[in-house]
């Protein structure tokens, strides 16, 4: 998928900004450089393990949770010359939080492995919508919704949220309480609607008065 939105990218070059756009007027090609190989199939991507010497790995999912990424894990996760170079926002209860707070030992593919590499983060460069910015949508819909859905985001965060919402729009929320597993998210339980009571309880908790 990142291979495709790659492609799109350079197709659409009205989408990037000031600076990138820049490059492309001088000739340059940001998406190209020497070094820089796309995979797109299976037996490319198993290739990469013959590879001597050093390499940049860039694989998803961006939280360890499936996809190829798994597979260079569980190659250089125990290597101690490797690093794993997080960059985006690691999720509760996923195999990249587990990674990032330093256990020692993780399970990938019904493994257990002993984490070895050394592990680093960037942040800053999460591409999902914040709190300012999902308020903005909101604020762009020509109506309100009948009822609204959280349904991606920690439990904790997305319950105040759903509270905030419905205390100062006057809307009706449903916070799905969600747990991720090796490979996709998975509700734990039935959408839960927030009372007037839940509101109260919610609210008094975190002093949202």
């Amino acid at each position: 998928m990142a291979v495709d939105v790659t492609d799109v990218f350079e197709r659409h070059p009205e989408c990037l900004d000031e600076e990138t756009l820049k490059l492309f007027r001088e000739g340059k090609k940001p998406f190209q450089f020497p070094g820089l190989e796309f995979i797109r199939t299976i037996d490319e991507s198993k290739a990469i393990n013959a590879i001597k010497g050093s390499c940049i790995i860039l694989a998803g999912s961006g939280m360890c949770t499936g996809g190829r990424i798994k597979q260079h894990l569980l190659r250089n996760i125990s290597r101690p010359e490797s690093t794993i170079l997080f960059v985006g926002f690691q999720a509760r209860e996923t195999l990249g939080r587990q990674i990032l707070e330093g256990n020692r030992r993780v399970r990938i593919l019904g493994q257990e492995l002993p984490v070895r590499a050394r592990i680093e983060k960037i942040l800053g460069f999460s591409a999902h919508a914040d709190r300012k910015a999902l308020l903005l949508w909101l604020d762009s819909l020509e109506s309100p919704p009948r009822t609204l859905f959280l349904t991606h985001g920690e439990k904790e965060i997305s319950l105040k949220f759903g509270v905030e919402l419905a205390r100062d729009r006057g809307w009706q929320v449903e916070v799905r309480n969600t747990s991720r597993n090796s490979s996709s998210m998975k509700p734990e339980g039935p959408a839960r609607c927030l009372s007037q009571a839940d509101l109260r309880r919610v609210a008094d908790s975190w002093s949202l008065k």
